[in-house]
């Protein structure tokens, strides 16, 4: 009987602690649910205790709980307290961690305006968010505007993951709310499509209708601007702006400004629209054709300076170019600014006229006096004159004189046939010259300097005369003769017949001859030699000398006798 009551107080103990367990068990899970219930949503609290050593508050939630606070949540911009113990607060629960819920004054915060954005909501109405990515998750970004979180999926995002997304400006449409949630869908996708369509629409419209549309400069760089015409943006290139060519846009426009444009290309694979300022207005290249032709004079404006020309400004939005060789009949133009200013009006005459490729050339000098028909007014061949050393080349030098120039030749230089006019001179000498051809119909000029100076023949002709013996020392050898050098590097000619038995193959270029001068001509500078005359004039020298001689003996027989 013991054994059973015992049995039975047992078997009761066993229900009892069964239904304990199941009790405490149940409770458990309660509280889990509770807690799992309350992760996320709002409380109010109240401030038992912040930590001085600690980034920490203790906030009471209720039902004896108490979570943890970030003390740095609570601290104004100067780092003063906002709440102090005893203080009500609300605070989001984030989470438990060993039984303690996490809290946030924040999120609350932030939670609060999201009930109150989702409390006013109206599906009908459009509602663009303009914020910034503040976090990232697997589903998609969360997007703050003025403590309002946003989920922005990455379905609808259009963004490419980085790790530098975050802090990312980023605006997107509002396309769903869910209350029960307390979460905002966002859709960047939605907006960049409605755009994009809205683009296409416009880009199509204004190509297809080929008018002129009022657009506002948006953004201006070096190689055009950029230009808004009915919310597409569209790119004016440089050469598009003027028919005067390349235009900086800088020089001209200001960002803000309204001008007319005309859409004239899209290119879909860039989604690049290309518009033109100049396409909006009359071609002035129409009425070119009918108003001017080739060499007619016409007044300009000098509107930009280049060191290869100048361009010049017709007006009616027409530039012509002027080379830097039309400037001036002046060869050695160092720069077009030392004849020409910008702004200022001169007068060109049309050389060429491109309608096609819209280009136009002028020249200045060519209405300008040439310089070339004063000074063959003025000179004659054989007049000495004065100039300057302007170029030294390999073949000679360019003198100016006045306001042309004449070739001074290597071999008009000096009668020293070994020095050239880079031996002689330096650019800028002044020089004497003599003029010894003028080609009217080349307009050049031939000059000479050694023409004024008396030649080694000249000089060798006061010492000396035809049938002299003279000894040469040969320099080179032709095909007709063979030149030779004679003291005062004055040069002659042997020609192969006057070579007698010597033969030209024979000879040597340095071997010294004897030869007779045939004669001398000073006008053309010219003396001939004979190596067969030497023989000769010798044998006649002999002959006359023996004479000489003969008479002599016979005389002096004869004045004997008579004496005695």
């Amino acid at each position: 009987m013991l054994n059973e009551a015992n049995a039975k107080v047992h078997s009761k103990s066993a229900i009892e602690a069964m239904d304990l367990g199941e009790e405490e068990d149940f409770a458990s899970m309660f509280e889990a649910s509770i807690k799992q219930e309350k992760a996320g949503s709002l409380a109010e609290g109240v401030i038992v205790a912040i930590k001085e050593d600690e980034d920490g508050v203790l906030v009471d939630v209720g039902k004896k709980q108490e979570g943890m606070l970030r003390k740095s949540e609570i601290l104004d911009a100067d780092g003063n307290l906002l709440f102090n113990v005893g203080d009500k607060i609300n605070v989001m629960i984030t989470g438990y961690r060993n039984e303690r819920p996490g809290l946030s004054y924040k999120k609350a915060i932030r939670g609060q305006k999201v009930e109150a954005f989702i409390a006013n909501y109206n599906e009908e109405e459009e509602i663009l968010v303009d914020g910034v990515i503040i976090g990232k998750n697997k589903g998609g970004y969360i997007v703050e505007e003025n403590d309002v979180e946003f989920f922005l999926p990455k379905s609808q995002a259009y963004l490419k993951d980085s790790n530098t997304i975050v802090g990312k400006k980023v605006k997107a449409k509002v396309i769903k709310v869910d209350k029960d949630a307390k979460s905002i869908v966002i859709s960047r996708k939605v907006l960049i499509e409605a755009d994009r369509q809205k683009r296409q629409e416009v880009i199509k419209a204004l190509l297809e209708k080929d008018e002129v549309t009022t657009g506002v400069i948006k953004k201006i760089t070096s190689y055009g601007m950029f230009v808004d015409v009915g919310g597409v943006d569209g790119l004016v290139h440089y050469s598009e702006i003027s028919y005067k060519g390349p235009v900086n846009p800088a020089n001209v426009y200001a960002e803000g400004e309204a001008v007319e444009v005309k859409a004239i290309k899209y290119d879909e694979e860039k989604r690049h629209l290309s518009l033109s300022i100049k396409a909006a207005i009359p071609d002035p290249w129409e009425d070119l054709a009918e108003q001017l032709e080739v060499g007619d004079a016409v007044k300009v404006l000098v509107s930009n300076i280049e060191p290869y020309g100048a361009f010049v400004d017709l007006g009616n939005d027409v530039e012509g170019f002027l080379h830097v060789s039309e400037i001036s009949w002046d060869k050695n133009i160092k720069h077009p600014k030392d004849y020409l200013e910008v702004d200022q009006e001169i007068d060109v005459e049309i050389v060429e006229m491109d309608f096609e490729k819209k280009k136009l050339r002028v020249s200045l000098k060519k209405i300008l006096p040439k310089p070339f028909e004063g000074f063959s007014k003025a000179h004659k061949v054989g007049d000495t004159v004065t100039g300057v050393i302007t170029t030294i080349t390999s073949f000679g030098a360019f003198v100016k004189i006045g306001s042309v120039e004449g070739l001074l030749h290597n071999e008009d230089a000096s009668w020293d046939r070994s020095k050239k006019c880079k031996d002689l001179f330096a650019e800028g000498d002044e020089v004497e010259v003599k003029i010894v051809k003028i080609d009217y119909e080349k307009e050049k000029i031939s000059l000479s300097k050694k023409d004024l100076e008396e030649s080694p023949i000249d000089l060798f002709a006061k010492t000396h005369r035809n049938g002299d013996i003279v000894m040469a020392k040969v320099r080179d050898k032709k095909e007709f003769g063979v030149f030779v050098e004679l003291e005062d590097g004055v040069d002659a000619l042997i020609r192969h017949e006057d070579l007698g038995e010597k033969k030209a193959d024979e000879l040597e270029v340095g071997e010294e001859i004897e030869a007779a001068i045939s004669f001398i001509d000073t006008d053309k500078n010219r003396i001939r030699l004979s190596v067969k005359r030497v023989a000769r004039i010798k044998e006649k020298a002999q002959l006359e000398e023996y004479n000489n001689d003969e008479r002599s003996t016979l005389g002096d027989v004869l004045k004997d006798q008579l004496n005695k």
